[in-house]
């Protein structure tokens, strides 16, 4: 797997929308992701990556994040600097 597909199954367990209706164009804000769940969807991310996210939690999702693909990218830079 890789984090594109770890960054949709997470979103997908979060928020209940089956993995196949998402991909990395799709837009947190229009998927339903509200502030609560990238809460979670980040505390996910970085237990299984063993990462730390910089996320400031009174931002809204869409500025901190605005697409899947943002997320994934965000993780796959943390994740080879921590390689």
């Amino acid at each position: 797997m890789n984090v594109l597909d770890d960054v949709k199954s997470i979103i997908s367990k979060q928020i209940g929308l089956p993995v196949e209706q998402l991909g990395p164009e799709s837009k947190l804000e229009a998927i339903g992701v509200e502030s609560l769940d990238i809460i979670e969807i980040v505390f996910a991310l970085e237990n299984k990556y063993n990462i730390a996210i910089n996320f400031n939690a009174n931002e809204s999702a869409v500025l901190a994040f605005e697409t899947i693909g943002h997320v994934a990218e965000a993780v796959s830079k943390l994740v080879n600097k921590t390689s």
